[in-house]
């Protein structure tokens, strides 16, 4: 009988991690017949761009699963969100969940810190120092599945032998999780993003298997959220394979061309992060400026990349820092913009539409500068220098609802302190320290070289292009050890 799974895709970076991976296409070599539920708004346009035998797209239902959030006891569920959100375990390195505290804090008014804030506050100092309660936290948002079930059709149309999604219920796939769980169907989580073990922790739903990057992202979903260690794989990244294959590298003139830039000058490129707590602006200014003028140890030119945040129409400030960083690009010469490509839908501007674009500026570019960004890793992995900039804006984003946090601040997060202790790149704080960082870097690339080896080493822990497929056969493995009936 052929064996069928679910896989849930509801963010652009697990179109990539499934899909633009060898880990969809070894799972149907196998014989596996795989379910994609993905954004039902592009889900016909991803279909036609990944369509082969056995590979069925359904729509995941994130309109219904949003009502349901937001119309059924929304305060409840929101502040079990927010607690599994903050309440993992003091073991592990917590900087990143007080951070998310403090923000609720800030974006919300007196009545709302009264009534709820600093009673979550007693929820959360159990949560972080007792199993028991975070076991718990579990159970009371398992009562929260959608009855009869968002996916019930989908369930018995074609009766799945395992369910995998993105997030072991961090974000609405919770409800597919839940209802999965209630009908013993075998489940499984896949972590797709860097920080996402130690910036997001107690699961959304009974979740019985993961596969991570690293024995450091494991050891955060064990000391952190109670996982069983014998069942988190350490697969690696399947969304970089094919940078270590160069699949999606442009020739270095074509890519050039394609942004206007000078072949014969140095390039810097700036990836905008953080964007949610703090001003890209001063980082980017500062660059502009510096290129724009003769500080620098070579003629340079800069490339900056927007965050897909800059894209959002509310608040409207991440907008307004959009506007003003292409007025840069009229105001001083040799400085360029590029845009993410947005595949539509919810998954806006992370379809993964563009790897070719950040391969490319990532191989090309002499010297790599953003605020701690994931980017760090991948810069590392085409072993480009790298730069922290963490130049503060006086005021943060100066506006009465928007929690900002200095950028200097933030360097103890688990892998922003991961970064640093490395010493895979620099961190400059201001305008002089990144002149200092970048022109070291221009005089000479190999300088932390080895450091940025041992780095994705640590991080990604396999380099040898074959996650997807070390990944897709731990799948496997778990999939064929599972004898469930239909």
């Amino acid at each position: 009988m052929i064996k069928r799974i679910f896989i849930s895709a509801d963010h652009g970076m697990a179109i990539i991690y499934f899909l633009q991976s060898d880990v969809v296409p070894t799972l149907l070599k196998a014989g596996v017949e795989v379910v994609v539920l993905t954004d039902d708004e592009t889900k016909d346009k991803i279909a036609q761009r990944f369509a082969q035998p056995g590979l069925i797209f359904e729509g995941l239902r994130l309109k219904q699963a949003n009502d349901y959030a937001k119309k059924v006891q929304p305060r409840l569920q929101w502040l079990l969100a927010y607690l599994r959100r903050v309440g993992g375990s003091r073991r592990i390195n917590t900087e990143a969940m007080d951070s998310h505290i403090w923000e609720v804090w800030a974006e919300n008014s007196w009545k709302f810190r009264l009534g709820i804030w600093i009673p979550s506050a007693l929820m959360i100092l159990l949560l972080r120092n007792f199993r028991w309660a975070r076991r718990l936290l579990v159970r009371m948002q398992n009562r929260f599945t959608p009855t009869p079930g968002l996916y019930s059709d989908l369930l018995d149309k074609y009766q799945p032998d395992m369910v995998i999604a993105s997030t072991p219920g961090w974000r609405l796939d919770r409800y597919l999780l839940r209802e999965s769980a209630k009908r013993g169907i075998p489940n499984m989580t896949v972590i797709v993003g860097w920080d996402n073990s130690s910036s997001y922790n107690i699961s959304g739903a009974d979740v019985q298997w993961a596969t991570c990057w690293s024995e450091l992202q494991k050891e955060e979903m064990v000391l952190g959220s109670d996982w069983n260690p014998e069942r988190v794989h350490v697969g690696g990244i399947p969304s970089y394979d094919g940078y270590f294959r160069k699949q999606w590298l442009l020739p270095r003139d074509e890519y050039f061309k394609l942004h206007g830039l000078d072949p014969k000058r140095k390039l810097i490129s700036y990836a905008s992060s953080f964007v949610h707590f703090a001003p890209n602006f001063p980082n980017i200014e500062a660059l502009a400026k510096l290129v724009s003028s003769d500080s620098l140890a070579e003629p340079s030119q800069l490339l900056i990349r927007l965050h897909p945040s800059h894209f959002q129409d509310k608040p409207k400030i991440f907008a307004e820092e959009r506007a003003r960083v292409f007025e840069l690009e009229k105001k001083y010469p040799h400085v360029h913009v590029v845009q993410p490509v947005a595949l539509g839908g919810s998954l806006g501007y992370y379809g993964g539409e563009d790897m070719d674009e950040k391969s490319s500026m990532l191989a090309y570019s002499d010297v790599f500068v953003t605020v701690y960004s994931t980017m760090v890793v991948e810069a590392a992995v085409h072993d480009t220098p790298i730069v922290a900039a963490v130049i503060d804006s006086p005021n943060g984003w100066n506006h009465p609802k928007k929690f900002s946090l200095s950028l200097k601040e933030i360097g103890d997060w688990p892998t922003h302190k991961r970064f640093r202790d490395a010493k895979a790149g620099r961190v400059a704080a201001n305008e002089d320290e990144l002149r200092e960082a970048l022109n070291l870097y221009l005089k000479d690339r190999t300088i932390d070289s080895v450091q940025r080896r041992k780095f994705i080493e640590d991080e990604i822990t396999f380099t040898d292009a074959g996650s997807g497929k070390r990944t897709a056969e731990f799948i496997l493995q778990v999939l064929n050890s599972q004898n469930r009936p239909r």
